[in-house]
């Protein structure tokens, strides 16, 4: 799920090594996108597709301000250097009076004190996908060997902290995460980077069934509402959780910066290592496959009538269902890729997640309501806590 803002123009998701990873994480839904005839096509994005996305980038967004986001796969295999070149090559064509900044995700077991003192010194911002703790990381999160990661990943993070990095925190939400919600959430904590991202893991096959690992409803509905009580009761203003973040936002009318929460999708581009560009990190696949950056600018691919209809298609393909739905406003019928249910009044296309997501909403709804009223009246955040402590005591919030 990526953080975007359509009044900036568009984004774009390049993977420099397209799917090639270090790790085989069960659930990962990009491993196959680099194969090509079955076979792993590992090639680096070269420096000529390289200069053409930073220059094409630049050129077609308005300004002052953009970003450039690196995925995978595991990004940083594309090696130091290559980052080095994309860093010369924006300051190359970045305007006078323009800036951007970088954001890298990464499973961080590739970091040391090299690459993160590069990144330091660069203001890179970093994701780092990171389980919860050992118990829920290592079920999944594993080397080709079999091996977990969560001790380099934990090493990752306190590299990156040791060189002045606080880096957001990226846990999937999976059947196992979910039973395992207190763990999970404290192990997040305790690394005090202050950003925790939950992403709900829904993997499905062709024959229409779902994977071990993908959460159901039920669960994930369950996760989210425990992890909000401990967060409201305990943390507040002081560890930001996204889903919580945009959900108060969106009750103060704050346009959502969260694809999944928006109207519509679609300017959040992916640039593969070859240059091929596609509707979406969810729809790599030869049907969204809008063009190639090396032929045609980018904004002109993200500009294209059928990617404009694929953006749209999440404001307009919603059930009656999720139209009639106090929520609308907030969850906009979630990711397109997860509308394959069929709902009670037997429409089909209704998000996977609904239920599980209208549990979180009618907990969290209410409670940070109360909270922003009295954070206007000036109440600090120990004591909304303290209040927030006493209500679920009473039963005030279910």
């Amino acid at each position: 799920m990526e953080r975007t803002n359509t009044s900036a123009g568009f984004v774009v998701m390049a993977k420099p090594v397209g799917s090639l990873c270090n790790l085989r994480c069960a659930y990962c839904y990009y491993l196959d996108a680099g194969r090509r005839n079955g076979e792993e096509v590992q090639v680096r994005m070269t420096d000529d597709v390289l200069e053409t996305l930073i220059r094409s980038h630049i050129e077609g967004n308005p300004g002052p301000a953009l970003q450039f986001n690196w995925h995978g796969g595991e990004p940083l295999l594309a090696g130091l250097d290559f980052f080095r070149k994309a860093v010369e090559l924006e300051k190359k064509y970045l305007p006078e009076g323009w800036e951007c900044w970088n954001n890298i995700q990464t499973n961080g077991v590739l970091l040391t004190d090299e690459w993160c003192a590069f990144l330091a010194e660069n203001h890179f911002d970093i994701g780092l996908s990171i389980d919860g703790c050992a118990l829920v990381h290592d079920r999944y999160r594993k080397h080709p060997d079999g091996s977990g990661s969560y001790q380099e990943a934990l090493r990752g993070a306190e590299l990156l902290k040791k060189h002045g990095i606080l880096p957001d925190l990226l846990c999937t939400v999976n059947s196992f995460t979910a039973k395992n919600a207190q763990a999970v959430y404290r192990g997040l904590r305790s690394l005090h980077t202050g950003w925790i991202q939950f992403i709900p893991i829904v993997v499905r096959f062709e024959d229409g069934s779902l994977s071990e690992e993908s959460v159901t409803p039920a669960q994930y509905g369950r996760f989210l509402t425990e992890v909000f009580r401990e967060w409201i009761c305990h943390d507040l203003g002081r560890t930001d959780v996204q889903l919580f973040a945009e959900t108060a936002s969106s009750l103060a009318g704050v346009p959502a910066n969260l694809c999944t929460m928006c109207e519509t999708c679609g300017r959040v581009l992916i640039a593969e290592h070859d240059g091929s560009v596609f509707s979406c990190d969810h729809f790599v696949d030869p049907e969204h496959r809008i063009g190639n950056l090396m032929e045609t600018p980018l904004k002109e691919l993200a500009d294209l009538p059928v990617q404009k209809a694929f953006g749209d298609a999440k404001r307009d393909t919603l059930t009656a269902k999720c139209r009639s739905c106090a929520y609308l406003s907030i969850c906009h019928g979630g990711c397109l890729k997860d509308r394959f249910s069929v709902n009670e009044q037997g429409e089909e296309g209704q998000y996977y997640l609904c239920e599980g997501l209208k549990e979180y909403f009618d907990l969290a709804v209410p409670a940070l309501r109360r909270c922003m009223d009295w954070s206007r009246q000036g109440t600090g955040a120990d004591l909304i806590m303290s209040r927030m402590r006493t209500a679920f005591k009473k039963g005030v919030f279910r």
